[in-house]
């Protein structure tokens, strides 16, 4: 009776552990895909007339040092609120690096990134 016990057991960790390790291998690859997608897209340049018709919080690219982000998906998310939206469709590279940002916003921000701005 404790042979089926303790086979049983290992039969569970080992189906447990395929449903852990299974679906993170699966996620690697769609993290791979999007992250080349992200450097196609960084690839592209905008000018600021460009940039600056993305102004509402259902559409709202910034510029920072002199990157181009979409962040609309993050307006609503925004710890500050509407103070995202201060510089919409603008540079918004003071108010980035200001006091009130944690280190990682710094992480978190480059999955925005669409593109450069253009030499004007």
């Amino acid at each position: 009776m404790e042979v089926i016990a303790i086979v049983s057991l290992v039969m569970l960790l080992v189906l447990g552990a395929l449903f852990v390790i299974v679906p993170r291998s699966r996620n690697k690859g769609e993290a791979k895909e999007a992250n080349s997608n992200a450097s196609a897209m960084a690839s592209r340049s905008y000018t600021k007339e460009e940039i600056s018709a993305h102004n509402t919080r259902t559409d709202c690219w910034v510029i920072i040092k002199d990157k181009v982000y979409d962040v609309t998906s993050y307006v609503e998310e925004h710890p500050g609120g509407d103070a995202i939206l201060n510089n919409a469709g603008g540079d918004s590279t003071k108010g980035f690096f200001g006091p009130q940002h944690g280190t990682r916003v710094f992480d978190i921000i480059e999955d925005f990134c669409i593109g450069q701005l253009k030499d004007s």
